[in-house]
């Protein structure tokens, strides 16, 4: 049974699926899209989910305040005492709840870390830890020894991306990884709330005046800092801020051996935690130092590797071939080390989508990563693609099932389910793990991008803009150190043509086909863009003319599923190019319906 049951009309999906992701983004389980045929066992699976739900969202707009559904379900819930409703364009509620507080998100422009959307997080958050307190007592714990859930935090902390002091963008990677180890590190500490990845790094390259963000994210502390790197030494300088007062109630500056570094986020751990007079469970000692390495050179080329993943794209064989060569160094460091195999797996796999060949290197990575760690939910989740890749659909979702039990907050787990689902023409479901995913990431480009095409493909107008916009914004940030990047201006060109901006998607295509002409990724972004977007029929054709030439045997199963292309599939020419691609392959004509 899930935390949080979200009430809404099922019109209203596309608007409800950012607020399900900053939940799920928070570590609360959401029950709100069933796959139940309605009837009795609809009926009894609703009644059973409120009954058990610590929190019931319900989401008012003109639409649901006249569902009786909806309304059923929030008196229901307002009479358990678990209701907590938000409201878009001033519905007006109904009477018999109005005079519980109600969160209007009008203008939280999906931002996880606006004021607007934190106070609704807070009224869900405390509704839960009520509720779990209740539930707790009712079923004979010991309250009275131990603290409620929203007493047990009594502090709630954000830590700022640490800026990169190194003159050196490149080493962007690794402050954002330090500042990444210290938020996972203190989010072990059940004294101390800590605000999500997500929501800190709005603030990355910002200035920040931390009273006002200590109000926005309500929080009652504020880590901020700085990283510069030079040949072997790191010196890292971090202040923890009271952001009521604005004072400072503990600083330091360290100076080490870049091979100290582990040792150095430990130490700063403990230095918050006796700066706020907390208690560290021996447990959470020993999870905070419990690494997938204990070798900081290894851990740096991870972390190159994995910044490489997030900025890249599926079929980019440039990152793909950097992130093969950066994990295969850093296992031969530490043969142990089973996220840098996993994530060696993903290198191999993209790689596979660009040139072809065969599964087998990428398979016999993620396989060591599991033989080292059975319960690695990023291991399962890209063993799932590789087996799509070979055409064993039931077997991919089979892993993608398990990566999500392990760990649903996985940015890695959402991005390969949103993969899955689309591929698999379950266009809604994929939304659902693609918001999530991108809600988990700020540089994620690849699951905005694909947000466009999902929302297109379900015919939701206002949801393909929103993606479309925030593709755009993205796009424009990486184009904005890096204006060559072909792969990413295809993105973008497909996001200005999502938006409706034709000349300017155009101008952008023309300068990059000047650029970068035999760039599979871009060309292939930009056939889709034309062809779904521009409704140009023969220059989407001519755009895939060099696509079909060298697409590989991996790639053509999603190239085939891809909803941008429906407006190609009755074309002669089309059923031409692919017959003749697959004949190049040897691979024997399926239906798409056989390929799903």
């Amino acid at each position: 049974m899930a935390d949080v049951f979200v009430s809404y009309a099922r019109s209203d999906k596309s608007r409800v699926a950012p607020l399900v992701a900053a939940i799920e983004a928070k570590g609360w389980s959401v029950w709100w899209d069933p796959e139940i045929t309605p009837g009795q066992e609809f009926d009894d699976q609703i009644d059973a989910e409120i009954d058990a739900a610590r929190a019931v969202l319900v989401v008012w707009t003109p639409v649901s305040v006249v569902s009786r559904w909806v309304r059923g379900e929030a008196r229901e819930a307002a009479e358990r005492g678990i209701l907590v409703p938000v409201r878009f364009e001033q519905a007006r509620l109904p009477m018999d709840v109005r005079a519980i507080h109600t969160t209007d998100l009008d203008g939280w422009n999906e931002d996880p870390a606006s004021a607007t959307a934190q106070e609704f997080l807070r009224a869900l958050g405390t509704m839960i830890a009520r509720t779990q307190a209740a539930q707790s007592a009712k079923a004979g714990a010991v309250a009275a020894a131990a603290p409620a859930p929203e007493e047990s935090a009594r502090f709630t902390i954000c830590v700022l991306p640490f800026a990169n002091m190194s003159g050196d963008p490149e080493q962007e990677y690794f402050s954002d990884g330090i500042t990444e180890d210290i938020i996972t590190d203190l989010s072990k500490i059940s004294a101390l709330a800590v605000i999500s990845r997500n929501s800190a790094f709005m603030y990355k390259d910002k200035h920040v005046d931390i009273p006002k963000l200590a109000r926005e994210l309500k929080v009652s502390h504020v880590l901020e800092g700085s990283v510069r790197k030079a040949g072997g030494r790191v010196r890292i300088s971090a202040q923890l801020v009271d952001g009521a007062t604005n004072n400072h109630i503990w600083a330091e500056r360290y100076d080490r051996d870049s091979s100290d570094i582990f040792a150095l986020q430990d130490e700063i751990s403990a230095a918050i935690v006796k700066a706020l007079k907390l208690r560290l469970l021996p447990e959470e000692k020993k999870a905070i130092e419990r690494r997938g390495t204990e070798n900081a050179e290894a851990h740096n080329l991870y972390l190159m590797a994995r910044q490489s993943y997030i900025s890249g794209q599926e079929s980019d064989a440039r990152s793909a071939r950097a992130i093969v060569r950066l994990c295969a160094r850093a296992t031969e460091i530490d043969p142990g080390y089973a996220q840098a195999w996993a994530l060696m797996a993903t290198g191999y796999k993209n790689l596979r989508d660009d040139q072809g060949g065969r599964s087998d290197d990428g398979l016999a990575a993620v396989e060591r990563a599991l033989a080292l760690d059975p319960h690695l939910a990023e291991a399962h989740a890209i063993k799932a693609q590789i087996l799509l890749a070979d055409g064993d659909a039931d077997a991919g979702a089979a892993e993608v099932a398990i990566a999500l039990r392990l760990d649903p907050e996985s940015y890695e787990v959402n991005r390969s389910a949103g993969r899955l689902n689309y591929q698999l023409h379950q266009h809604e479901t994929a939304i659902r793990y693609y918001e999530k995913a991108a809600s988990l990431m700020e540089a994620d480009l690849n699951s905005a991008s694909m947000l466009i095409s999902c929302y297109t493909a379900i015919g939701d107008a206002a949801g393909t803009r929103r993606a479309a916009q925030l593709a755009l914004k993205r796009a424009e940030a990486i184009l904005a150190r890096d204006q060559n990047n072909s792969a990413v201006t295809g993105y973008s060109a497909y996001a200005l043509a999502a938006l409706g901006e034709d000349e300017r998607a155009k101008a952008r295509m023309n300068r990059a086909m000047l650029i970068d002409p035999d760039n599979f990724n871009m060309r292939y972004n930009f056939a889709c863009a034309i062809a779904v977007y521009l409704k140009d029929k023969d220059a989407a054709l001519d755009m895939l003319r060099s696509v079909f030439e060298t697409v590989t045997e991996s790639f053509m199963p999603y190239l085939k599923a891809d909803p941008d292309l429906d407006l190609l599939h009755d074309d002669p020419r089309y059923q031409a190019m692919l017959a003749d691609a697959e004949a190049r392959l040897g691979v024997a004509a399926e239906s798409d319906a056989a390929r799903a």
